[in-house]
């Protein structure tokens, strides 16, 4: 007797969404099918304009879909929750509390007790190497210090799901690799359902079990790249025949699509149970 495959943390179901620009309707997204595992890291890739940030942005909560349904754990989301973390490009820290201010920031607003809300900022501020730093103000950190308060902050919260939308992308390069290392030994660590966008095809190949590429006008899923390579990730790895034949099948799927390229049907976004 087959054992049901278990059901997706993440489950998107004929995903649409149209803004009206200028008068006139500006189809985002259209159809997206797409099946997330529970403690899968899926980056998704594609041209500006390609519905990235609004896929992500109705998977929050903060859009809502003009058709099909955004399921977590089975439910449908009917706007903002606990369970998903948001970090965008920029860090949106309060410049006037510390690094451990901040990362308690919503803690406090959600009242939870002070020694539990210490012990737990602690725990994620030592877990993205600030310790040292947990005293100072937002302005004596770097952009990559930054950002990695914000994934603390994230964190504190407990969130089953990190939604990260190009988190370093305004980085130096050596900053921004630091970082992929440092998010990938996070995760290894507490793992979590994590949505990564990026517009750069290394990292997001670096970073992934899959990688989803999505193509514009109107935005759709238009492959699903499974990454078959092992964790921890590592520096040579990205030397490997392996990972440079990987980066080319993303590359080519998003530098080289055509505009009447038929969207991804359901059954190839689907990741089945192993």
């Amino acid at each position: 007797m087959n054992t049901p495959a278990p059901e997706p943390k993440i489950a998107l179901r004929d995903v649409s969404k149209t803004f009206q620009v200028g008068g006139e309707d500006f189809v985002a997204l259209k159809d997206v099918t797409l099946d997330i595992a529970d403690n899968e890291f899926v980056t998704v890739v594609g041209p500006s304009g390609c519905g990235k940030s609004t896929m992500m942005n109705t998977l929050a909560g903060l859009e809502e879909p003009s058709g099909g349904m955004v399921l977590v754990d089975g439910e449908e989301v009917r706007g903002p929750g606990p369970e998903r973390g948001v970090i965008f490009q920029q860090y949106a820290l309060f410049p006037w509390l510390t690094v451990r201010q901040n990362v308690e920031f919503g803690m406090k607003t959600a009242r939870v007790p002070k020694a539990e809300r210490r012990e737990r900022a602690e725990h994620f501020i030592r877990l993205v190497g600030l310790e040292r730093f947990a005293d100072a103000l937002p302005k004596t950190l770097s952009g990559g210090m930054k950002q990695r308060c914000a994934i603390a902050r994230a964190y504190t919260m407990n969130p089953s799901i990190l939604l990260m939308d190009e988190p370093f992308g305004a980085l130096d390069a050596l900053t921004r690799v630091n970082l992929q290392e440092q998010l990938l030994e996070t995760w290894s660590q507490d793992r979590r359902t994590v949505m990564f966008i990026t517009h750069d095809v290394d990292e997001a190949v670096f970073l992934a079990t899959r990688v989803i590429v999505m193509a514009a006008r109107p935005g759709r899923v238009v492959d699903v790249i499974e990454v078959d390579l092992p964790y921890p990730r590592t520096e040579d790895m990205r030397l490997s025949p392996q990972f440079g034949e990987i980066r080319r099948r993303v590359w080519h799927s998003v530098y080289h699509q055509e505009s009447d390229r038929p969207a991804a049907t359901p059954a190839s976004t689907e990741r089945e149970a192993i």
